[in-house]
């Protein structure tokens, strides 16, 4: 992924999160990643840790529509991903993807539904879902943009994303065309 790329990506968040009202810490930390497959456009993803303590964490993304975060779970991470602006829409599967089609009980706004294994869920602004270990989803905006929050419990992002594509890697390798706007948490 170029520099560049990065660069403008991170300006094009900037914009949409003060444009929204939301003030981000001078010490955030940033991220912005096409998952190791070169096409930022189709699966892509701005984030930004705004909290990361041992026991929990917060972070704010940001992403256009047709971006989508590719299939993951988490062995040991329980998070909440909320809609803070926008539209999105998540897919959610029991164990590996297509294997199985079983009813689970997933919290949404706060409040358990049952939904078929594989089921997309439809969320706007001010809802959420509730993703405990296991679950495998990827998430994509239904808007132009959408900011998407995600509160925690600890992150590894390192040793705790199991990707369905083997080619996938959480962090991009970065092609230096350009200065960095800020330094990235992969540049650590």
């Amino acid at each position: 992924m170029k520099r560049s790329t990065i660069n403008q990506a991170i300006k094009r968040a900037t914009t949409f999160f003060e444009s929204n009202g939301w003030v981000l810490p001078h010490n955030a930390q940033w991220d912005v990643t096409d998952f190791g497959l070169g096409d930022f456009q189709d699966c892509g993803l701005v984030l930004v840790n705004l909290a990361e303590e041992e026991e929990y964490c917060e972070k704010l993304m940001y992403a256009q529509q047709n971006q989508v975060t590719p299939m993951h779970c988490h062995a040991q991470k329980k998070e909440d991903i909320i809609v803070r602006t926008g539209a999105m829409a998540i897919e959610i599967w029991k164990g590996v993807p297509g294997k199985n089609t079983d009813e689970i009980d997933v919290k949404i706004t706060g409040e358990y539904q049952k939904i078929k294994s594989g089921d997309i869920v439809e969320l706007k602004a001010g809802e959420r879902v509730t993703l405990t270990p296991g679950l495998y989803h990827k998430f994509w905006p239904t808007t132009s943009e959408c900011i998407i929050g995600e509160v925690s419990t600890a992150n590894d992002d390192v040793n705790d994303n199991f990707f369905i594509n083997a080619d996938i890697g959480r962090y991009s390798e970065i092609e230096e065309d350009e200065q960095p706007l800020v330094s990235l948490l992969s540049d650590h």
